[in-house]
């Protein structure tokens, strides 16, 4: 209520109101303004008006306040909204009065004060779901309080956070594993009857849709499996369609040919899980267990799960999520007749080899399968198949120190979830907020993990009891900073063709180095400007590695010639294996770092027949997490340096002897630098050096016969003078009678004496000339003569009497 008046208003006190949430009131609260004018006409009071815009009240002439709207606790706690009043002549009031309305919460049971999203920090050990959580019962008389926490993973790979590695490489780490045959690698150029399957990114998951079966070799798996033996693999499986579903196979082993006797199986049918075990005639001749079933819910579930068949026959049992389940149905068969047809192992299909018109598959499996193992001669001990099931995250409780009186807990095998109960609810809220998120991976998968949380309670005497709502959360794994593998070490070098024919080889890597660095941020606090900045550092970290491979960089190995080596012993004490192929060298297995530097150091390369190659080129590269990351390319170039006698066949003749030198022993000095030089720098040396030469005896070659051909004129221009004789004065008398018989021998003797000169400047010229003149000499000797007989017609033409100064 406030007090107006001409002169000065004045209200006695504001106005404070509360009201629940979720109900809209006809009136919360009436304020009242009062005028002293005495005049009848302005004393009253004709309007009130709310100033404050957009909230939801209302106010009448009367001055009663109401909400508009329903409240809400959680949009808004407290509501202030001014109000003014208006007397009959339209004059306001000079001072507002503030309304102030606060929101009561309707008690409501359930979770009060947690996070929705939760950040996971990537190297943590943990991190708490609900440190400030606790239950809100509103005075209900709850005498317990049952809670379940689950962890959802099952969009994440496998059903959860589980390690990426091959199924093979999990058995090494979990146990022994001797004798494990993997049914369904990832395709390569040794187990190629996988490529046609469909599958995932990682290539070991295998999606079967009802059409494709996959024949396993004959050398792959032994015939006889003996009485034990393990099937193991990862499943995820749907309801068959149809009201009378069909036999799915998993894994068979029928008749090739002639007939359809199927010898072992293992399929599901009408979402049972079905193993065929039938026994020859020779082993036993009485009614023998043949076939065993169980009936599981998750068969059909459409979710993954891990399954592992132990057989001890007559004793098989089935170990699925870590659980033992025996058979609920058991037949007996008799053993199969013996024959000499041969068998044949198939998966996701099952061979029928005695059809008529053609063999085929049938009864084809629909969904995935991974991981798909057989071990014969050995059973799995229940510490390893925990291993292999095992999930890499999961709920846990941070310290069972102060947990609560009276409080029980319980965790299924792989720790996604966790059931708590207890009567007090203090203890239960202390508990609760101890429970946390752990992931052990290194390098876990992102993305969200969903958390649910339900509750039910119990109360005194009473038959209706509060209900607390289930309340859902996530955990945000975020991207992690990746590794960068590097492998470094010699890229190239040479060593002499007999070290590789060598019973030992060469050893190809001998300092071979292998690391790892991630990126990290680092904060630091500058002291000049008090503000704190971020810096790049590559810093170094260890972790596993499941597979270094050496690949032939061109032509593939001959196997006749060459080949990779690795003396097994190197691998003992380690979880690596290794083998080969034309292709190059695999080794495998999840190990360190150091590990695989130490049985990368031993690998050799040996040639008995080097004399047809000059060099090999490799390529290392190593992967962590079945490729989710990868090193880079190391490239390895090695050179095979050969005697120099296969060089000997050059024409030393026409190179000059200041160079013979440097191509008598082309690998004396290479030798010297073996380590150092690179054998193609080595070439393109000893190619330049030829070159030079040929230029240098080409030249010589053009200089000579340059010099051969102005040598004829420079001859003529001696001649000439000698020849021209002044005739001038000359008187010569001369018998007539012997007129015809002079001029034919004279002639004779000077074309005689003329051709002997010309044989001897020719005999000259060809001293002076080079070997390298010998292709070109009978085309010289032509020309040479052809030009005698033109010099022997120019002197006579120098030698003409002067007929005119003759005195007979």
């Amino acid at each position: 209520m406030f007090v107006s008046s001409s002169s000065q208003p004045a209200w006695l006190c504001p106005a404070v109101v509360s009201q629940h949430e979720g109900k809209i009131y006809d009136s919360i609260l009436q304020v009242e303004a009062m005028d002293e004018d005495c005049s009848p006409q302005y004393s009253q009071i004709c309007n009130y008006e709310i100033v404050t815009s957009d909230v939801p009240f209302a106010i009448d002439r009367n001055g009663n306040i109401r909400n508009t709207e329903k409240l809400s606790y959680d949009k808004q706690h407290q509501y202030e909204i001014k109000v003014t009043a208006y007397d009959c002549g339209q004059k306001h009031a000079a001072q507002e009065v503030t309304v102030k309305v606060d929101v009561k919460p309707v008690c409501k049971p359930g979770w009060q004060d947690w996070d929705r999203r939760i950040e996971y920090n990537l190297g943590s050990a943990s991190v708490a779901l609900f440190p400030n959580i606790h239950l809100e019962t509103c005075d209900g008389p709850v005498s317990s309080v049952r809670t379940s926490i689950e962890l959802q993973t099952n969009h994440i790979g496998k059903g959860c956070d589980r390690e990426t590695y091959s199924d093979t490489s999990l058995q090494k780490l979990c146990g022994p594993s001797s004798g494990v045959i993997d049914l369904l690698p990832t395709p390569t150029a040794a187990t190629n009857w996988t490529a046609g399957l469909p599958m995932d990114n990682s290539g070991m998951i295998f999606k079967f849709d009802g059409k494709q079966g996959v024949k396993i070799p004959d050398a792959i798996v032994p015939k006889n499996l003996t009485d034990q033996f393990t099937i193991t693999m990862w499943m995820k499986h749907g309801p068959s369609p149809g009201l009378r579903a069909e036999k799915e196979t998993i894994l068979c082993n029928s008749d090739k040919t002639e007939m359809n006797r199927h010898h072992y199986a293992l399929y599901v049918h009408n979402c049972r899980l079905v193993f065929l075990l039938r026994r020859d005639f020779d082993q036993a001749d009485t009614f023998r267990p043949a076939e065993f079933h169980w009936k599981l819910d998750q068969i059909c579930d459409k979710e993954w799960h891990y399954y592992v068949i132990n057989i001890d026959f007559p004793v098989v049992t089935l170990y699925m999520d870590g659980g033992t389940y025996e058979p609920y149905l058991v037949t007996n068969d008799w053993p199969i007749h013996p024959s000499h047809i041969a068998m044949q192992l198939t998966v996701g299909a099952c061979w029928q080899g005695g059809e008529i018109t053609k063999p085929k598959f049938t009864q084809y499996f629909r969904g995935s399968i991974a991981g798909l193992t057989l071990r014969p001669g050995k059973i799995e001990s229940r510490k390893v198949i925990s291993c292999l099931q095992a999930c890499k995250e999961g709920l846990d409780i941070n310290s069972l120190d102060n947990l609560g009186q009276g409080v029980k807990y319980h965790f299924n095998p792989s720790q996604s979830m966790l059931i708590m109960e207890g009567e007090d609810i203090d203890s239960i809220n202390q508990a609760l907020r101890k429970v946390s998120y752990i992931n052990s991976r290194q390098f876990p998968n992102t993305g969200k993990r969903r958390i649910r949380v339900s509750s039910k309670v119990q109360c005194f005497g009473e038959d209706v009891c509060i209900t607390i709502p289930d309340i859902e959360a996530y955990v945000v794994i975020l991207q992690a900073n990746e590794p960068k593998i590097t492998v470094t070490g010699m890229d190239h070098f040479a060593r002499p063709a007999s070290e590789f024919e060598n019973t030992n080889g060469v050893i190809l890597f001998p300092d071979i180095r292998i690391s790892s660095t991630v990126t990290k941020i680092e904060k630091r606090l500058e002291k000049s400007s008090g503000k704190t900045s971020g810096a790049v550092v590559m810093a170094e970290t260890l972790h596993y590695l499941d597979f270094c491979d050496i690949l032939i960089t061109g032509d593939e190995l001959n196997t006749k010639q060459e080949c990779l080596e690795l003396d097994r012993s190197t691998l003992q004490g380690k979880h690596l294996d290794a083998t080969n192929s034309t292709k190059g060298y695999s080794i495998y297995g999840v190990d360190t770092m150091k590990n695989y530097e130490d049985v990368l150091r031993q690998v050799r390369y040996r040639h008995w027949d080097s004399a047809s190659i000059f060099g090999r080129k490799f390529k290392v590269k190593c992967s962590e997490l079945n490729g989710r990351y990868t090193s880079n390319d190391f490239n390895l170039e090695v050179n095979i340096l050969h005697n120099s006698n296969y060089m000997e066949h050059a024409n030393h003749m026409m190179i000059q002897p200041q160079f013979m030198p440097s191509l008598q022993n082309p690998s004396s000095e290479v030798l010297g630098h073996e380590s150092r030089v690179s054998p193609g720098a080595t070439t393109i040396v000893l190619v330049a050096c030829i070159s030079i030469l040929v230029i240098i005896v080409v030249l010589g070659i053009f200089r000579l016969r340059a010099v051969h051909q102005q040598d004829f004129p420079d001859k003529e221009a001696t001649k000439d003078p000698d020849m021209n004789w002044d005739d001038s004065a000359l008187t010569i008398t001369v018998n007539p009678m012997e007129k015809y018989e002079t001029n034919a021998p004279g002639d004779g003797e000077s074309e005689e004496e003329e051709e002997l000169e010309d044989e001897e400047d020719d005999d000259e010229e060809e001293g002076e000339s080079t070997s390298g003149d010998s292709d070109d000499s009978d085309e010289e000797e032509v020309e040479n003569q052809a030009r005698s007989k033109q010099h022997s017609a120019t002197r006579r033409g120098h030698v003409e009497w002067n007929q005119l100064t003759l005195t007979y």
